[in-house]
């Protein structure tokens, strides 16, 4: 049985599952990454108005002044907001919020904290958003991808080894994600399911995705190394051909 861990932050729970045997180092891994992902939320949060995001936002901090890090995630926002023609933006609501983008990145951080010492067979499940760790001699992991009409049933089991896993939808938060180009919430789709290897991009991307709504489908087939599975509000179902997905039973 893999060693279990839970941490709530960031507005969610994050989950380690880590099956290499547990060592010293692997112990002190989990306990910085659970450090990391807490001060993330501290600088990231646009909940907290003593966060540097929500300073940077109010326009009572500089960006020269921001951690390191949000330099850092500004510019891969900036990167996805180009690759996406704009449908991925850190200002969805005129406000600067790069959620998008930051939970994605946290986590695959700490998945990569966690190889460096040693733990190089592991899943981390962040509110959803997945980073699995392993090496073809491993056993796969198997990530399932709720139904977003029917709770508690799942649509279809995503099977890999490194991959990353990221679900944009509205079964959990409603119609929460908004069109740039309208300022409308898009409702093409209801669920988007992006794999992928890093979760940093695979995260942004989903939400992309879903802010195009129907025109997600050709985009996604455009870009490298990412897969796609989606239900539409119609309730039909599409996906990319090499997307690994199983049926469950």
């Amino acid at each position: 049985m893999p060693e279990l861990r839970v941490v709530h932050v960031m507005g969610t729970v994050v989950s380690f599952a880590i099956r290499t045997p547990m060592s010293s180092q692997i112990h002190r891994a989990l306990d910085e990454a659970e450090t990391w992902l807490r001060h993330v939320d501290a600088v990231f949060s646009t909940y907290r108005p003593d966060s540097q995001i929500s300073r940077l936002a109010a326009g009572t901090l500089s960006l020269i002044r921001c951690a390191p890090e949000v330099r850092e995630v500004l510019a891969l926002c900036a990167d996805i907001e180009a690759e996406s023609n704009g449908h991925f933006t850190t200002t969805p609501r005129g406000r600067l919020d790069p959620s998008g983008l930051v939970k994605g990145w946290a986590t695959e951080t700490v998945s990569d904290i966690l190889y460096a010492a040693g733990a190089t067979d592991h899943c981390i499940n962040a509110g959803g958003d997945v980073q699995t760790r392993s090496s073809l001699r491993d056993a796969p992991w198997r990530i399932g991808i709720a139904h977003p009409h029917h709770p508690g049933d799942l649509t279809a089991i995503v099977t890999g080894t490194n991959m990353a896993v990221a679900t944009s939808g509205t079964s959990e938060r409603g119609e929460h994600i908004i069109d740039p180009h309208t300022g409308r919430a898009s409702t093409g789709l209801v669920s988007l399911t992006l794999v992928g290897r890093h979760l940093t991009r695979v995260d942004a991307l989903a939400t992309a995705g879903f802010a195009m709504g129907e025109d997600a489908r050709d985009w996604i087939a455009s870009l490298p190394d990412i897969e796609a599975f989606a239900i539409t509000t119609t309730g039909r179902a599409w996906q990319t051909p090499a997307f690994p997905v199983s049926t469950p039973a």
